[in-house]
């Protein structure tokens, strides 16, 4: 099964789970299995089926961005990471 990472501000939503096994294909069918698994996680990901702007996802350490996108695909033997950006400061 692949694997996703979860961060700890989203931990509080997928039980305290620091990783989750879960099944597809493509970015977007872990990332389905991911909410079905855990709803209240769609609403800090996604903004309708779009995965939010702020939200970054990286499989093998490559930001999904620079590969298919949501579309890319991964194999059970993949990790992946979701990687919430922070902003704020002075």
């Amino acid at each position: 099964m692949t694997t996703i990472r979860i961060p700890t501000p989203l931990r509080t939503y997928t039980d305290g789970q620091t990783t989750v096994n879960v099944t597809g294909s493509s970015v977007t069918a872990v990332l389905n299995d991911l909410t079905q698994q855990y709803p209240a996680l769609k609403n800090h990901l996604f903004d309708g089926d779009e995965l939010r702007s702020f939200v970054n996802v990286y499989v093998n350490k490559e930001d999904i961005r620079a590969l298919n996108g949501a579309a890319t695909a991964v194999s059970e033997e993949d990790a992946l990471m979701i990687v919430p950006s922070i902003a704020g400061g002075a």
